[in-house]
């Protein structure tokens, strides 16, 4: 008898397709979305026990729940926001959007983007969500969170905040275990060539 081997087994089909007008790629009796610029191209379907994903060569573009019956359609709204921002007087009226819950203060975003930018706030408003093509939920949430309590209603304010909670605190240098550098001694520069520099130029 053969070992068991060692390695998790995957139980998984693997299909190709092609993404139809409307962005979406028919798997197994049910459709699953896909960003809107991978509409009329082929994809290959990773059909699992609980999830689909889809891939265009070695590049995940798309991750489903599964489902095991027939005729449903899976959107996930972010993969329509490019679109949207083009045309952003569909966003209220489309349907991979129907049933999108957002927290309330995205709401409120909107409402101050468009009382401040008139016709271009719906616009302003998308590219705060296209942020999610990047970050999860909870990260935007608090992004966009932070930025109304300091009246920063503008994209790109929401985006330097959700950058600036991503980056890794600068640590400050420690001689702790180094006892061999106490006893360095680096003279302080000395400023008065950088003056003459100066007035050289």
């Amino acid at each position: 008898m053969l070992p068991i081997p060692q390695q998790e087994f995957e139980a998984r089909r693997i299909k190709p397709s092609k993404a139809n007008s409307l962005s979406l790629v028919r798997f197994e009796n049910n459709d699953y979305s896909v960003p809107t610029e991978h509409a009329h191209h082929h994809v290959t379907v990773i059909g699992g026990i609980e999830e689909v994903r889809v891939v265009v060569g070695d590049r995940l573009v798309a991750r489903h729940p599964r489902h095991w019956g027939k005729g449903h359609t899976e959107f996930n709204p972010v993969h329509y926001l490019a679109l949207l921002e083009r045309k952003p007087g569909a966003l209220d009226y489309a349907r991979p959007l129907e049933n999108w819950q957002l927290p309330d203060c995205f709401a409120v975003l909107r409402r101050r983007q468009e009382a401040e930018l008139e016709k271009y706030g719906t616009r302003e408003f998308i590219k705060v969500l296209r942020l999610l093509e990047h970050a999860t939920l909870g990260e935007l949430t608090g992004a966009v969170e932070y930025a109304l309590s300091i009246g920063a209603n503008s994209a790109d304010a929401v985006k330097l905040i959700l950058q600036s909670r991503r980056e890794q605190p600068v640590s400050l240098f420690c001689l702790e275990g180094r006892p061999h550098l106490k006893g360095v001694h680096v003279p302080p520069p000395n400023l008065e060539a950088y003056q003459s520099l100066r007035v050289g130029a």
